[in-house]
C-alpha cells in the first residue's frame, strides 16, 4: 500500500517555517555553547529557554513511538562520540575533542520542525572533523537532489553517493529521515541509501526531514538499556546532520536554516525558493 502523504498549503508551510526558525535559533545557541566542561544537560537547558522565549512547544519531550518505549525525557538529543542518535542529556561533561550531535525539534501552532548539527568540544581530531564534514556534505547533496516531479529515492541515492565518494564510512540503515508536518515523524521514510527514481514523487506541499547518520566504522548499531540511546556496535564515532525542507515551484526552501538555505544553495548553483510573506 502506498503511503498517504500530508501536503501543506502555502499558509501551513509558512507555519512550518516559523517552527523551523525556532529550531534554527536553538541549535545556533546550543552549538555556540559546546565546549569542554559543558554538560549535555546544560544544552538541554538552553533549548528549553529558547522554546519558552519563542512561545513554542517541544516535540521531543514526552515523545514515544509506541512499542512500550518510555517517553523521551528531554527537549534535545545529545549524542556524544560513539552515540549515533537519541542520546539523553545528563550530567556528562564534554571533554576536549568530543564530538556531539545535537538533534532538536519544536512545534508552532501544530506544525513541527526538526534538525540536527554536529559540533566538536574544543578542537576536533582530523578524523572526527572529516566525519562531521562528510555527513554535512551528504545532507546538502540530498537536499540538492530534491525537485518537483523527482522521487524520494533521488535524495537517498545522492546522500549515499556523497558519502561513498569520501571513503569507507558506515551509513546507518536502521534509522532514516522522514516526512514531517502535523507530526514529527510521518510518511515517507527518507533512507540514507538507495536508488534514484524510486519511492514517492516529490510534489508541492510535501515536507521532508533529511538526516544522514554516519560512522567512521561499522554501520551496525545497538540500543542501550534506557531504550533510547543508539550506539555503534564497534565503538566507532558518529556524526548526524539534519534539515527539514520543502520544494516550491521556484526552488528549495530549507525550513530549519536561519536563511532558508539561501547561501548554501546559491553557492551550489541550486534554486532558492522561499514563499513570500
Amino acid at each position: 500500500m502506498r503511503p498517504v502523504l500530508e501536503l501543506k498549503t502555502p499558509e501551513q508551510l509558512k507555519t512550518m517555517r516559523r517552527a523551523g526558525l525556532v529550531v534554527a535559533h536553538a541549535l545556533r545557541e546550543m552549538a555556540a555553547a559546546v565546549a569542554p566542561g559543558v554538560t549535555t544537560q546544560d544544552l538541554d537547558a538552553i533549548a528549553r529557554a529558547v522554546l519558552a522565549r519563542e512561545g513554542a512547544a517541544s516535540n521531543f519531550l514526552g515523545y514515544s513511538p509506541g512499542w512500550g518505549m518510555p517517553p523521551y525525557p528531554a527537549t534535545v538529543c545529545t549524542s556524544v562520540n560513539d552515540t549515533v542518535v537519541h542520546g539523553i542529556p545528563g550530567d556528562r561533561a564534554l571533554a576536549s575533542g568530543d564530538l556531539v550531535s545535537i538533534d532538536f525539534g519544536a512545534v508552532v501552532d501544530g506544525f513541527h520542525g526538526d534538525a540536527a548539527v554536529t559540533v566538536a568540544a574544543g578542537q576536533a581530531s582530523p578524523q572526527a572533523q572529516k566525519l562531521s564534514d562528510v555527513t554535512r556534505e551528504a545532507l546538502w547533496a540530498g537536499i540538492g537532489a530534491a525537485r518537483l516531479g523527482g522521487r524520494v529515492g533521488d535524495i537517498s541515492a545522492a546522500v549515499e553517493r556523497s558519502i561513498r565518494q569520501q571513503g569507507r564510512y558506515g551509513i546507518i540503515r536502521d534509522y532514516t529521515g522522514h516526512g514531517i508536518g502535523t507530526a514529527m515523524h510521518m510518511d515517507p521514510d527518507v533512507p540514507n541509501y538507495g536508488k534514484p527514481r524510486k519511492g514517492p514523487v516529490i510534489v508541492e506541499g510535501l515536507c521532508l526531514a533529511i538526516e544522514p547518520m554516519v560512522t567512521w566504522g561499522s554501520a551496525k548499531t545497538a540500543v542501550l538499556d534506557d531504550e533510547w540511546t543508539i550506539v555503534s556496535q564497534d565503538g566507532s564515532w558518529a556524526a548526524h546532520w539534519e534539515h527539514s525542507i520543502t520544494v516550491t515551484r521556484t526552488g528549495l526552501w530549507v525550513l530549519t536554516a536561519e536563511d532558508g538555505g539561501e547561501a548554501e544553495l546559491k553557492a551550489r548553483g541550486l534554486p532558492f525558493g522561499p514563499l513570500a510573506d
